[in-house]
């Protein structure tokens, strides 16, 4: 079976050749300039970092993808789409603000920042792909309408996908808000109440009015209730929980059509970078400690590919101490002193055991989204 290729630099640095120098390096050597950018609108996907995460990509990275794009021609601007869930980044105006603040500007980025979707959520096409679970995506119409689809990832766990790559930050991150309403229909959380302390932060949370506290335990209005997750990212004590392995499956699912609806017809080129490995989504507002060591950036034309190689990249290396695998699973963690690094253990299903982040690849392989099987080549 023929293999894509996946293009991989790792973060030591020498005088005269440091990461944004290897960056460029490595997408030119991975052949972005075989896309033909010349007055092609150039969409960067990318998340501006919800405020108080601090695991978001630095403009530093984003500004040398644009010089690259430029020079080749194109006319690149950054994008992304509005949230479901109430946070910093959940209408165009607090979106703006945010990516403002962490960098993403014409100085910090040296490009414009499009919201996706609008002011609102409400801006957007819905692109037939034929998919089984979503036959017309509704993808933000500034991704939609541009011409060519960078991706930049940051690659991390995900409570409910498992991890967060290439397919997420393309399916998930360019839905509208209605698109996202569709991707997490199916998603309904529920309560263990042996954990629930009544502390109201999902009640507080939920943008649906959909969770109460009632005798000190959290209940939720199934009718209300649009499986958006928020709970379950708020929630500290794991009270909202995903129901089972179905769930995940089908959100993996549901992403890699949306991720196909985005790229399918156009030239697109995905960036991910395997750094601050956080176990949980970007959409947080905070950051948790890493679950391994920066491991590099890694670049391709296949995003299904690319998520496998940064996947096998993290399973292989060793965990960090005091960090959520620690907390799922303390009796074989450095601290219990047993010397037992994790190497080769799956860390996104040791902190999320009821996801399952294959069927994801999976799926995408099945529906002509990219290969899984890849060689990865070193670039220095």
């Amino acid at each position: 079976m023929e293999k894509s290729k996946v293009f991989f630099t790792d973060l030591r640095t020498v005088p005269g050749n440091d990461l944004l120098t290897k960056l460029e390096k490595l997408i030119r050597r991975a052949g972005i300039a075989d896309i033909d950018f010349d007055g092609k609108f150039t969409a960067i996907k990318i998340h501006f970092g919800e405020p108080g995460n601090l695991a978001y990509i630095r403009p530093n990275y984003a500004a040398r993808v644009v010089d690259v794009i430029r020079s080749l021609g194109g006319k690149p601007f950054l994008t992304d789409s509005n949230t479901l869930y109430t946070g910093g980044r959940s209408n165009a105006v607090d979106h703006l603000n945010a990516a403002m603040e962490n960098g993403f500007n014409r100085i910090g980025a040296h490009a414009d920042v499009i919201i996706a979707d609008g002011l609102k959520g409400t801006d957007y096409k819905e692109v037939p792909c034929g998919g089984s679970y979503c036959p017309s995506p509704k993808i933000g119409a500034a991704i939609a309408d541009a011409d060519i689809v960078i991706s930049m990832n940051h690659f991390k766990g995900h409570e409910q996908s498992g991890f967060g790559g290439a397919l997420k930050n393309l399916g998930m991150g360019s839905a509208s808000v209605g698109g996202k309403l569709e991707l997490h229909s199916s998603s309904q959380p529920m309560i263990d109440e042996q954990n629930c302390i009544g502390c109201k932060v999902c009640e507080k949370y939920c943008r649906h009015d959909a969770v109460k506290v009632v005798d000190r335990k959290a209940v939720i209005d199934y009718d209300k209730c649009v499986g958006c997750g928020q709970c379950v990212a708020v929630c500290q004590k794991s009270a909202a929980v995903v129901k089972d392995y179905e769930t995940s499956e089908m959100l993996n699912s549901k992403i890699a059509e949306y991720a196909y609806a985005v790229v399918n017809g156009k030239p697109s080129f995905h960036i991910s970078f395997i750094m601050n490995v956080s176990p949980n989504c970007d959409c947080w507002g905070h950051n948790d400690a890493a679950l391994v060591p920066d491991i590099g950036i890694a670049a391709s034309f296949d995003p299904v590919a690319l998520d496998c190689a940064c996947a096998d990249l993290v399973i292989a290396a060793p965990s960090l101490k005091g960090n959520a695998i620690s907390d799922k699973d303390h009796e074989h963690s450095e601290e219990c002193g047993c010397g037992h690094h994790h190497k080769g253990d799956d860390k996104f299903r040791i902190v999320h055991p009821d996801t399952n982040w294959q069927a994801g690849v999976e799926y995408g392989e099945k529906i002509g989204l990219g290969r899984r099987a890849y060689e990865l080549i070193n670039v220095r």
